[in-house]
């Protein structure tokens, strides 16, 4: 101990460089924003780095119960695919559902966890791809349970999720059976379980119901599931239901997931974004519009010229012919 204090008062001046070093930083990436932005841009690869590496230590360690889960997880497709199967008759009824034609407008992006929080407010996590892999911000981020989240933040290699356990997240949703919607969001505590807002009263809701994406934003095509409604509640105003739900993707064991791309995102955007600014919208549609002052078609057959027995050039008079509607009326 003793030897520590003289270490310590022995180079006192140096360590006392070093904290007032820390605290000048501290102040200069807290308060400026150019600088704080530089700092997390540069750090992100650095740190996304070591991230990858713990990552490959602690994937091997669940490897076996990796391998358990995906097994069930075949197993369970197996099952889907032999009821799809058996439903493929009557589905080719269902003019929504026929659709072979159309270009496929989602894509998805393999990636890989390599950090997460789960017991913050605002819980993140960070994924091995980024721009470079086509990875942007505002795309969701799925597992083969469910919904895990949505990217936030991106660089080249790596991008940010702001996964369903945050308390600034709000995915659109709606019940499997009744069809009717409303926002699932996180209240700090438990790591599988969200709530479901703004369900009407008038809604018929069970327990055991499934949520899933409602197809209404950009970002998540419908149907993918969410969780399972386990508790039916009252909103503070008691206007609506507040729906516990338990979630299907298991973020105590998230390694694999997805990230999904929509094709036809930018042209939605632009064309919601047009209606809602009114002159941006009557000036596309003035330049849209077409000319009602359309003149009356003519026809002119100009006759050749012949010679007449003085050996002069003469020109027949040309006839005019006017296009009419063959309208009976």
């Amino acid at each position: 101990m003793r030897a520590l204090i003289d270490l310590i008062v022995h180079y006192k001046h140096w360590f006392l460089f070093v904290l007032l070093e820390v605290i000048s930083l501290f102040f200069l990436f807290s308060f400026n924003g150019y600088q704080r932005s530089v700092f997390f841009t540069t750090a992100n690869d650095v740190v996304g780095s070591a991230y990858d590496v713990i990552s490959g230590i602690t994937s091997y360690i669940h490897l076996q119960e990796e391998n358990q889960e995906l097994e069930a997880t075949n197993q369970s497709l197996r099952k889907e695919v032999n009821s799809l199967k058996s439903q493929l008759a009557s589905m080719q009824q269902d003019s929504v559902r026929r659709l072979p034609h159309l270009p496929r407008q989602y894509d998805i992006v393999s990636a890989q966890v390599v950090n997460m929080t789960l017991h913050k407010a605002n819980n993140l996590i960070t994924i091995n791809k980024g721009e470079a892999d086509g990875i942007r911000p505002e795309m969701g981020v799925v597992n083969s349970r469910g919904v895990v989240g949505i990217v936030y933040l991106t660089s080249r290699h790596y991008s940010i999720v702001m996964p369903l356990l945050n308390e600034d997240s709000k995915i659109s949703c709606r019940l499997r059976n009744s069809e009717f919607f409303g926002s699932l969001v996180w209240k700090r505590g438990n790591a599988d379980i969200a709530y479901v807002t703004s369900v009407p009263r008038h809604a018929h809701v069970q327990k055991h119901d499934i949520v899933e994406t409602n197809g209404y934003s950009d970002i998540f095509p419908p149907g993918l599931p969410i969780g399972v409604v386990q508790h039916i509640g009252d909103s503070p105003d008691g206007m609506s239901y507040f729906l516990r739900t338990k979630l299907f993707a298991n973020f105590s064991t998230l390694r694999e997931v997805s990230v999904i791309t929509n094709y036809s995102a930018p042209e939605r955007r632009q064309l919601e974004e047009m209606a809602a600014d009114p002159t941006r919208l009557d000036s596309v549609l003035n330049q849209q519009a077409p000319d009602k002052t359309v003149p009356e078609k003519i026809q002119t057959n100009k006759a050749p010229q012949t010679n007449n027995a003085a050996g002069e050039s003469t020109t027949q008079q040309p006839s005019i012919t006017t296009t009419q509607s063959s309208e009976n009326f």
